[in-house]
């Protein structure tokens, strides 16, 4: 629960927070946990606190249930939309079995969207997700309609993730390749630039990331030659290799101040959590799990989690390690200043040569550099 300070009101929302406001206890544990690789979460289990915790860290979105004390969801969300601050701060109403009295009192007390129990964390995460991304989102509009179709093909599959890892199912690599077929279309069209544009706000950062990750290993894939098969298991090995990270709390994945050596430990649990996840699907390709598997080693041993060396690291590794820390050092996160793509590639030829592999590099900045046309990722 939010430290509570009177007479402090916060300035401006946390986008990437979500408050959960429900009387019921066990229904805001699990709505904590499905939601802390995604989201920072803060929890109120009445009114009181809740109005007085919102205005000292406003969230970029409130979940409300149907109880909260010492009344009901319903009269909350009215007094929550008296406060000023807090009058436009988007809103996911819980109905506990769908009433549609109740789904109508809570529209018509300023509810922005209802989900029904039961509901899969996708579902959730996807509500949740339309509401902070609405303007994000809309701006696909705008695009192509290959790279508008890769963006809502592959945030459609990165949703329901969620629903499989939950349930310990094998992922299917057919329903990955299908959802990175746009998005490989983009990149030999050299459309894919509106996609790396219309990713960057998005408030999913795990997604926005692989996304990035995948457009770029695609590219690197047709720079060089590989058939459109290839380029289909080059994109969905990005899509999937930071697939373990789900199960990390969104605290630790952003966190400003410096990580502890538990908490860095926690952040290197993402390689083999998603190398068990995809091995537990007979048909997934190879390449995909060495993507996963190997995206943080180094050509002289000091990557993680297995310190491979040059030797041990194929053409595959070396191209994903290159486009992840490209990706990574050009992301918009809180935790570090924004770099420019020059900026980046320089820093990698200089003061990375013996980690990655510089002739490769050399390819990626001759092909990216050409085909974005000098645009910079800022």
């Amino acid at each position: 629960m939010s430290k509570i300070v009177i007479g402090h009101r916060a300035n401006k929302p946390e986008q990437r927070s979500v408050a959960i406001v429900d009387g019921n206890q066990r229904h805001r544990e699990q709505l904590s946990d499905a939601l802390l690789s995604f989201y920072t979460v803060h929890s109120y289990a009445d009114s009181t606190n809740a109005l007085m915790g919102l205005g000292v860290t406003r969230p970029g979105l409130v979940l409300i249930g149907e109880y909260v004390p010492p009344s009901s969801g319903i009269n909350f969300l009215r007094a929550m939309r008296c406060e000023r601050e807090l009058g436009h701060t988007p809103v996911v109403f819980v109905s506990d079995n769908g009433d549609p009295d109740v789904l109508a009192g809570a529209l018509a007390a300023g509810a922005n969207d209802c989900i029904i129990k039961p509901y899969r964390r996708s579902a959730m995460v996807k509500t949740i997700s339309a509401q902070l991304n609405t303007k994000v989102e809309r701006s696909w509009k705008e695009l192509p309609l290959v790279a508008r179709n890769a963006l809502q093909d592959t945030l459609t599959f990165y949703n329901s993730i969620a629903d499989i890892y939950d349930q310990s199912l094998p992922i299917q690599y057919g329903a990955v390749a299908e959802s990175c077929s746009a998005l490989v279309d983009a990149v030999t069209t050299n459309q894919f630039s509106g996609i790396l544009a219309g990713v960057r706000e998005h408030d999913y950062i795990t997604y926005a990331h692989s996304l990035t990750v995948a457009t770029l290993l695609a590219l690197f894939g047709h720079s060089i030659g590989l058939p459109r098969a290839q380029q289909i298991l080059l994109a969905s090995g990005g899509l999937l290799h930071d697939v373990g990270k789900i199960s990390i709390r969104h605290s630790i994945l952003n966190k400003v101040e410096n990580l502890t050596e538990e908490e860095w430990e926690i952040i290197r649990s993402h390689v083999p959590a998603a190398v068990n996840f995809l091995r537990s699907s007979p048909e997934m390709p190879k390449g995909v799990v060495t993507i996963a598997a190997q995206h943080h080693e180094r050509l002289d041993g000091s990557g993680y989690p297995r310190g491979l060396a040059s030797g041990q690291l194929n053409e595959l590794a070396r191209m994903s390690a290159i486009v992840d820390i490209f990706s990574s050092m050009t992301d918009h996160r809180i935790y570090k200043p924004k770099m420019t793509a020059e900026a980046v590639l320089k820093t990698m030829t200089n003061d990375m040569a013996g980690q990655i592999d510089q002739d490769l590099l050399a390819r990626f900045r001759e092909v990216f550099l050409d085909t974005m046309r000098g645009k910079q990722m800022s």
